[in-house]
C-alpha cells in the first residue's frame, strides 16, 4: 500500500491524486484531526507526531509514505527517510519544481502555514533549482481552519485570503504555488483573488506525478505494492465536518475510521 497522512483532511487531495494517476494500488490515509493544525506548533512537536504518524501507516502495511502536510514536509523529511527505510515522498519538492519550470519571469509565490514559511525550505529549494528567481512567501495561519470548519464559501474566507494575497500581488508574481495540501479546496476562491495571470501550482498533483515516476523506473518497489483491497481513510478524530470534506475532495462518500 502507498501510506500517506496531513494533518487533518486536506490531505486528501494527494490521496485523490494518487487515485486518479495510479488507480491499481491501494492506499491507507491518516489525518491527525486531533492534533490539526500543524502549522502553529514547534519543529520538534510535527517532527514526533510525523514520525508516529508515519509509524502507524508502516503497522497497517504501508510500502511507500507520502508526507502530504507542508509544515510535516518542510522539518520531518530527513529524519523520517533515516528512520525508516521504505520511500518516503514530499510535496515540497515536485511543486518548487514545476513552479520554476511555469514561471516566465522568475516571481514565485509561495502561501503555506506558519511553520512552512518560517522553515525557509521553499527558499531553499528554489535557491538549488533556479538561484536567478525570485521568492515571495506569506504565512496564512487561518487558511487550515477554515478548511477544516468546512468554510469553503464563506464570506469572511474570501475577506482573509484577499488580505492574505494583497503583499503577493504587489510583488508582481507570475505563479503562486499552494503551499499546503488543504488550500486546492480553496483554488476558487484564491484564482480569482491572485488574478488570472497568476498559475496556480497544486502540490497534490505534482507529487502524484513524481510517485508515478518513481514506480516507472523502481520495479522492485512496484512490484512491492498491493493492488488488491480497498482503499483506508483512517482520523484521529471525527469532526463534524470532516465527512462532507472528503466527499467534496474524492465526489463519493469515503468512510472515515476513527484511531
Amino acid at each position: 500500500m502507498i501510506g500517506i497522512f496531513d494533518s487533518g483532511v486536506g490531505g486528501m487531495t494527494v490521496a485523490r491524486a494518487i487515485e486518479m494517476l495510479l488507480p491499481a494500488y491501494r492506499l491507507v490515509y491518516f489525518g491527525d484531526l486531533a492534533r490539526t493544525p500543524y502549522g502553529s506548533k514547534s519543529p520538534e512537536t510535527i517532527i514526533r507526531y510525523s514520525v508516529q504518524n508515519a509509524e502507524f501507516l508502516l503497522r497497517q502495511g504501508a510500502q511507500a509514505i507520502i508526507i502530504a502536510c507542508n509544515s510535516a514536509a518542510s522539518v520531518a523529511t530527513e529524519v523520517l527517510k533515516e528512520k525508516f527505510s521504505v520511500p518516503i515522498f514530499e510535496v515540497i519538492t515536485p511543486a518548487i519544481t514545476k513552479a520554476v519550470q511555469t514561471s516566465a519571469s522568475g516571481r514565485i509565490g509561495v502561501i503555506g502555514t506558519t511553520a512552512t514559511i518560517k522553515s525557509s525550505i521553499y527558499r531553499k529549494k528554489l535557491h538549488e533549482l533556479a538561484p536567478d528567481c525570485h521568492l515571495f512567501s506569506q504565512a496564512c495561519p487561518l487558511l487550515v481552519p477554515l478548511v477544516e470548519e468546512g468554510w469553503l464559501r464563506k464570506r469572511e474566507t474570501k475577506m482573509i485570503i484577499r488580505g492574505y494575497l494583497q503583499p503577493l500581488k504587489r510583488r508582481q508574481i507570475d505563479t503562486l504555488v499552494l503551499g499546503c495540501t488543504h488550500y486546492p479546496l480553496l483554488k476558487n476562491l484564491i484564482g480569482p483573488r491572485i488574478g488570472s495571470n497568476v498559475s496556480l501550482i497544486d502540490s497534490s498533483v505534482e507529487v502524484a506525478e513524481t510517485v508515478q515516476d518513481f514506480l516507472d523506473h523502481t520495479p522492485a518497489v512496484e512490484k512491492s505494492l498491493e493492488q488488491k483491497g480497498e482503499n483506508l481513510y483512517y482520523v484521529s478524530d471525527m469532526t463534524p465536518t470532516a465527512e462532507s470534506i472528503a466527499e467534496k475532495i474524492f465526489g463519493r462518500r469515503i468512510q472515515l475510521i476513527k484511531t
